[in-house]
């Protein structure tokens, strides 16, 4: 007879108690719209990377910057250069050439093709001479840079240089007439540029050729730029011969003052 089998009784774990946390309405509601702002949100960041506009509309043009015809750069009025304009002449061109360059937002890669389209008689031969040592494409594709240095050790004899530095060097204002004296020194700046390494030298030249009624004021106010010198400059010094002009009026008008009561002295 077999035995009889023997049943064990496996114990049964009870199941935890979940506990529950109460969330009111409001709360609920606040938890929908955080996600429902999350969501948008992510949603225009992705259409900002996929290149779409804000409203979905579809990708955005790409913003490329658009190079200047000749026709545009000629509306800008650039000079022409004959080659026979001198040290200022030339300085005066190339200081006209890249205000040009700016306004009418020439590339770098057209300015030396434009800019020698400029170029006339003596200037324009020695231009094509050069154009027939390389090829149009190599002289075109020159830095502006360049250019000017060519066109600077051409049209700018060192003798006529040297002229001018001292004349720089000897610079001074001529009574009160600071408007004149300013303006000169600006010219003979373009052709210096070797003998101002930095602005701050250049200020301290253009202060140095002012009268004493004013030097120490300007030098006290320590400009950082030529152009704030200039203007502080030009506003002292009118504040200056103001104040002497009225000075000088009062001194009339007390002498003519005098001179009448000594005539009315005389005829009493």
């Amino acid at each position: 007879m077999a035995p009889k089998r023997t049943t064990r009784s496996t114990p049964v774990t009870p199941a935890p108690t979940a506990t529950t946390t109460t969330v009111t309405e409001a709360q609920l509601q606040a938890l929908i719209d955080q996600g429902v702002a999350a969501a948008m949100a992510e949603a225009e960041a992705s259409r900002v990377r996929n290149g779409y506009n804000s409203n979905g509309s579809g990708p955005r043009p790409a913003q490329t910057a658009r190079e200047c015809s000749y026709s545009e750069f000629l509306k800008c009025k650039p000079l022409d250069f004959k080659g026979t304009e001198g040290v200022v002449g030339l300085t005066r061109w190339f200081e006209k050439m890249e205000s040009v360059f700016s306004i009418s937002n020439c590339t770098a890669s057209c300015q030396v093709k434009f800019a020698t389209c400029t170029l006339q008689d003596d200037a324009l031969t020695w231009w094509n001479a050069h154009v027939k040592t390389t090829t149009p494409e190599a002289a075109h594709a020159m830095p502006w840079a360049t250019l000017k240095k060519m066109m600077t050790d051409k049209y700018c004899p060192r003798g006529e240089i040297k002229k001018i530095e001292t004349e720089m060097w000897n610079l001074k204002v001529k009574g009160t007439d600071v408007v004149a004296y300013s303006r000169r020194f600006q010219q003979l700046a373009l052709m210096c540029s070797r003998m101002f390494p930095e602005e701050i030298d250049k200020i301290e030249k253009y202060i140095g050729g002012l009268p004493d009624m004013i030097l120490g004021s300007v030098k006290a106010s320590k400009p950082k730029t030529m152009q704030e010198a200039i203007e502080f400059t030009t506003e002292l010094m009118d504040e200056k011969t103001h104040a002497y002009a009225e000075r000088q009026a009062e001194k009339k008008r007390k002498y003519d003052d005098l001179s009448k009561n000594n005539q009315n002295q005389q005829q009493l």
